[in-house]
């Protein structure tokens, strides 16, 4: 384990990252997930985000996986819940770098009382934002998240996961909403049939 406040060299974080991945979320076994596909395997990321040393590497390597693609972006941010925690990941990272990123939580209908907002936080009207999750099986959060912006006058220039379950949410991700969708870890990299 590195101390809390170091920030490791990108490969180290990486890796580093994906051995938590694989030693605390990974639960094998029947499951049914919640586009109401079956798998053999479930990746439970909140057991990762929400995690004291994962969150701060979650923030790193989303962060530099947006860099690396050439994505320039003001705040990131999903679909409650598991969105929520990435995209305060996100935000730290660039905290921790002198970078001004919000973040935002998107909810999953729009709130009939109060100010009736559907996207919390700072506003992202007219900025350029990244919808972002924590693993993604047929693309549907992530597409409310990128509708729900768009609504709130955001530009979605990206959707950007930490696990892809390879099982065409990327693509159905880049078709339907027509940004770009970039993942950190393929089933592949956890050695996941």
């Amino acid at each position: 384990m590195t101390k809390l406040s170091e920030t490791l060299p990108i490969e180290q974080a990486r890796e580093r990252l994906r051995e938590l991945i694989m030693d605390l979320a990974v639960v094998r076994g029947k499951v049914t997930l919640a586009s109401g596909k079956e798998a053999d395997y479930y990746v439970d990321l909140r057991r990762v985000t929400l995690q004291h040393e994962a969150s701060a590497l979650v923030g790193q390597v989303m962060l530099d996986l947006l860099d690396k693609n050439g994505i320039e972006f003001e705040a990131a941010g999903g679909l409650t819940m598991g969105a929520d925690p990435v995209g305060t990941a996100i935000m730290r990272a660039a905290a921790a770098q002198d970078r001004a990123i919000d973040a935002f939580v998107v909810r999953k209908a729009q709130k009939s009382y109060g100010m009736g907002r559907q996207v919390e936080g700072p506003s992202v009207e007219g900025r350029r934002v990244v919808a972002v999750e924590d693993t993604s099986t047929t693309g549907g959060s992530a597409l409310t998240a990128v509708e729900a912006l768009r609504k709130a006058g955001a530009e979605v220039v990206a959707v950007a996961v930490i696990v892809d379950r390879a099982t065409g949410a990327k693509e159905h991700v880049e078709e339907v909403a027509g940004v770009p969708c970039f993942y950190a870890y393929s089933k592949d990299d956890l050695g996941l049939d």
